[in-house]
């Protein structure tokens, strides 16, 4: 069998957001490459990511949030001084396979009319791939030309509990899209204590959206593309009663979750807890809101 050359300089600059992922940059950065270049955007960690990522040949830059706009992504597609033509965005916890640099070297170099590319994740989650649970398939604009993407932005506000980076925001453009074939991978939760302090910030972020939602570019719509139906049964779900029992039975059981063994029933039950989170936390928003009753 004939092994293939391995790929050095592919046009694509990489954005990989950080704070404090030294126990995930360097096998992030060694899947990388193959990319023309790098650029770790950090927000003043503590850890040893900024010298892991000077080692690794990446460039590092520091991000100074304001508490409101733009948020650590839009403000690196925006102001970070790329080379190339193409920017992947990638999370620290997440590989880029050697089938799938190929793809992004092949597309990047022969795009068509397409403006971005959509990559499909397999989560990882206590040892095992989720292939059910509505995790997969999991479809996210990550590669986008230069100058023609943005994350959208769903309100007015900010919820400094969720944190500089974009938490459930998609990446948009205006213009033609396309889907690549191989999946990267995505190690979002090594332990459940990394799932609960993670989802504690993001339930935060999902109240604040509840109560000040935004028209974003990303239409609710049934009869539309993935990303637009999945946002109409979000808001749809806000007006249910049990929302954290339903949840469950919603991963579980009509997505199948059970498939995936113990994995799959602790995450749906973990899913399950976010949302009661996300219920309880956008109740006390309405409470602080104006209509607390205070003790006498």
């Amino acid at each position: 069998m004939v092994q293939e050359p391995a790929l050095t300089a592919v046009p694509v600059s990489v954005v990989i957001p950080v704070k404090n992922e030294e126990s995930n940059l360097p096998e992030c950065l060694r899947h990388l490459e193959w990319a023309g270049e790098v650029f770790v955007v950090d927000s003043a960690s503590t850890d040893e990511t900024v010298a892991l990522a000077s080692r690794a040949g990446a460039r590092v830059v520091q991000f100074a949030w304001n508490g409101g706009w733009p948020k650590k992504k839009n403000w690196s597609l925006a102001n970070l001084p790329f080379s190339h033509d193409w920017i992947l965005i990638v999370d620290a916890d997440e590989r880029i396979t050697s089938e799938l640099a190929r793809e992004i070297a092949a597309v990047v170099r022969e795009p068509g009319d397409r403006l971005g590319f959509y990559l499909n994740r397999r989560l990882f989650f206590m040892g095992r791939w989720i292939r059910h649970c509505g995790y997969y398939p999991s479809w996210n604009l990550r590669l986008v030309r230069r100058g023609r993407g943005r994350y959208e932005r769903l309100t007015d506000g900010e919820s400094r509990d969720s944190g500089d980076n974009e938490v459930h925001e998609h990446l948009v453009t205006d213009g033609p899209v396309g889907y690549l074939q191989h999946d990267m991978l995505h190690f979002a939760y090594p332990t459940i204590s990394s799932f609960v302090e993670k989802h504690n910030r993001y339930s935060s972020w999902e109240a604040h959206v509840e109560l000040y939602e935004r028209t974003s570019e990303v239409r609710p719509r049934l009869l539309a593309a993935p990303l637009e139906r999945r946002r109409f049964w979000r808001r749809l779900s806000r007006s249910l009663p049990f929302r954290p029992a339903l949840r469950f039975l919603y991963g579980y059981f009509l997505k199948l979750g059970f498939l995936d063994g113990r994995p799959g029933y602790v995450l749906c039950r973990l899913l399950a807890y976010y949302e009661f989170m996300s219920v309880a936390k956008a109740t006390e928003m309405r409470l602080d809101s104006g209509t607390r009753v205070t003790e006498p």
